[in-house]
This record gives C-alpha cells, sequence and structure tokens, in this order.
C-alpha cells in the first residue's frame, strides 16, 4: 500500500498486470485477487491465486456468498511448475487489456456450507458439508485508476526487504464492475456488480505482520473506498487508502476502525472514519455472512504459528448510499487468541 513518505515513489507499468520473473526468495508468491459483490441480489464472492513457485505449488481459493447465507468454500495447493501464467487448480485469470479489462474463471468443486463457521474447523467443515460442482465466468472492467505499485527509492533501486518479514514487495489495487455467471451444484446466479482487484509479488509469509484490517467497499460506479489499517512490531499501525470520487482517486490520510465482535472474536458490525485533505468520512458497516479461514506455518525451530483471516460479506453505510463489500481481519493468533489490540480479551463486547 502506497506511504505518505516523500522519499519513496511508485513504479507500474501495463507489464505488472503479467506474471513476473520471480526473484530468488524461497518464499516468492505472485498473486492475484479479485471480489464482486452484487447489490441487488446479495451475492458476492472473492478469488484468489497465489503462485509459489519455488515451493512447487500455488495457493488457490474461491469463497462464494449466496443471498441466503451460505457460503460455497475450496482451497486447495495445485501443483505448479512455472510462474508463466495465474491457472492452476481450475481457477484461471487473463489479462484482456491492462488496467481495464480482465476475466475471472474457475471450474472444479466447491464445500457449500450451510453453517459457513464450520471453516473454523476445516478438517470437519470439509467431511461434513457437501462438495459439489461451481463455475464462475466473471468479466471485470476498470471503474477507477490503478493504485499503488513497486515502492523505489529515489535514484529507482528497489527497497531492501527480509524476505522473513515480508508481505510482498509490490502491490496495486483498483475498484472495478463485474458480470457474469457464477454455478453452484444445480443453482445459477447472475451476477452484475462491484468491487475490488489487487495485484502483489514478492516474498510473502502470511505471519509477516502481527494483524490488518482491510474494508473494501463499494457504493456504485462513481463511489467506493478501501480503508486500511496495518499492525507493526515496532510502531503505531500503518492507516490508508483512497477514495474513489469523480473518477479520480483521493488518498486516504488517517483512519480509524471500531469493531464489534461475537464470542468468537469474529467482527458483527464497525464503525469507521476516515480523513482525505478535503474532508471526513463516516463509515457504518454490518456483516452480513461471514466465514473464518486460517494459515498455519512452523518456524525455523518446528514452533506452530496460525494466521486467521476472517472474511465478511459486509453491508456499509456512507453518505446516505448503501454499498457493499469485505471485512477481512487478519491477526496471528497467541495463546489461542487474536492479537488486534481492537479484540476484547473475552470475545464479543
Amino acid at each position: 500500500m502506497p506511504s505518505s513518505s516523500d522519499s519513496l515513489r511508485y513504479v507500474l507499468e501495463p507489464e505488472d498486470e503479467y506474471c513476473h520473473t520471480p526473484d530468488a526468495a524461497s518464499n516468492y508468491n505472485e498473486s492475484m485477487y479479485f471480489n464482486v459483490f452484487d447489490p441487488q441480489r446479495r451475492v458476492g464472492g472473492w478469488f484468489r491465486l497465489g503462485n509459489r513457485v519455488h515451493e512447487g505449488y500455488a495457493e488457490m481459493s474461491v469463497c462464494i456468498y449466496l443471498p441466503d447465507g451460505r457460503v460455497g468454500f475450496m482451497y486447495g495447493r495445485p501443483t505448479i511448475t512455472s510462474n508463466a501464467e495465474m491457472n492452476a487448480g481450475g481457477m484461471r485469470f487473463e489479462v484482456v487489456e491492462p488496467f481495464k479489462r480482465l476475466k475471472v474463471a474457475y471450474d472444479g468443486k466447491i464445500c457449500l456450507l450451510e453453517h459457513p463457521l464450520e471453516m473454523a474447523d476445516p478438517g470437519t467443515a470439509f467431511k461434513s458439508n457437501p462438495i459439489v460442482p461451481c463455475t464462475v465466468s466473471l468479466d471485470y472492467t476498470a471503474t477507477a485508476p490503478m493504485f499503488g505499485g513497486r515502492p523505489v527509492l529515489p535514484d529507482g533501486s528497489d527497497l531492501p526487504t527480509d524476505p522473513e518479514k515480508s508481505f510482498a514487495k509490490a502491490h496495486y489495487e483498483q475498484h472495478v464492475a463485474a458480470r457474469g455467471t457464477i454455478r453452484i451444484g444445480g443453482e445459477a446466479w447472475q451476477v452484475d456488480g462491484y468491487g475490488l482487484r489487487d495485484k502483489s509479488w514478492g516474498p510473502r509469509f502470511w505471519q509477516a505482520v502481527p494483524w490488518y484490517r482491510w474494508l473494501p467497499m463499494s457504493f456504485g460506479p462513481d463511489f467506493a473506498m478501501m480503508i486500511s489499517i496495518v499492525g507493526r512490531e515496532d510502531g503505531d499501525p500503518r492507516r490508508s487508502g483512497m477514495v474513489l470520487r469523480d473518477g479520480e482517486y483521493v488518498i486516504i490520510r488517517d483512519a480509524r476502525i471500531e469493531s464489534d465482535f461475537d464470542p468468537h472474536w469474529y467482527q458483527t458490525r464497525l464503525r469507521a472514519w476516515a480523513r482525505t485533505d478535503e474532508r471526513e468520512y463516516r463509515v457504518e458497516g454490518r456483516v452480513m455472512s461471514m466465514i473464518p479461514l486460517r494459515n498455519r506455518r512452523k518456524d525455523s525451530s518446528g514452533a506452530p504459528l496460525v494466521t486467521r483471516i476472517t472474511e465478511g460479506m459486509t453491508e456499509y453505510i456512507c453518505d446516505g448510499r448503501t454499498g457493499y463489500g469485505l471485512s477481512e481481519y487478519l491477526d496471528q493468533i497467541v495463546d489461542g487468541r487474536p492479537v488486534g489490540p481492537d479484540v476484547p480479551p473475552s470475545g464479543a463486547d
């Protein structure tokens, strides 16, 4: 995410929409992500591929929120041998025109959960819920300019990075519109909505940051927002984001998020405040459907590390307008609880 520091500038070329030559870091990750939420049909979802070519696999995730509260989810680590394309595990991302038009397709299986919170124990969830066919075909078009890129020093050289503590060396985002079809089992939904996509590349461990709160939201083609607060081990959280107004992005200079949690520390409602150079924005959010996910690995000493990511399809209200998007909360789990400073000690507020 761009910084306000005058010592950095950001480089973004059309070629960055395609896969890069991996650097030497063993945890190199090239990732593309798309979400969409249909305001009329109340159906939404997100789709991600992360190529970890040096580790021999891709991270593939598809998550679909249905109008009746059910959630379809599938995760896999399909084998890959190159970083030539974003195409693994039945999911494919195609760049039709850089920065303007892209396609998302999925043809595979999905776990259909009537009670999405069961995914807190994925082994049990996948065994006790039906696994059904799923196909997705979505055409994405830009509703905004690009935001972000690869940060470089004034002389154009890359910033030094520590692969063990890196989340990405380059990152950009863009609000979009999407149209197409989602099919799960014998049901189908026509999708006509709005969302956000992003791209990143470079070394990544999910345990590289202690916590973050990420709120991408869209109120239509003319008004959208992304608020990001990222915790740091050695300083105040990084607060950033942007507001889309009249076809241009305005940078968020400061932001706050207050959240309500249920007994499992899953967000249920939120109140966000953001300030640009022009004005302040106040946003209220209500989580409509929630699914908890996790990432696990061991550190160099063999100690287990657990990251929890709670993904909530969220209804937002700002300036008298209603929109939809995601509330994504990432926390490292230490002594059985999330580490985020906004998380109450005993669960629900």
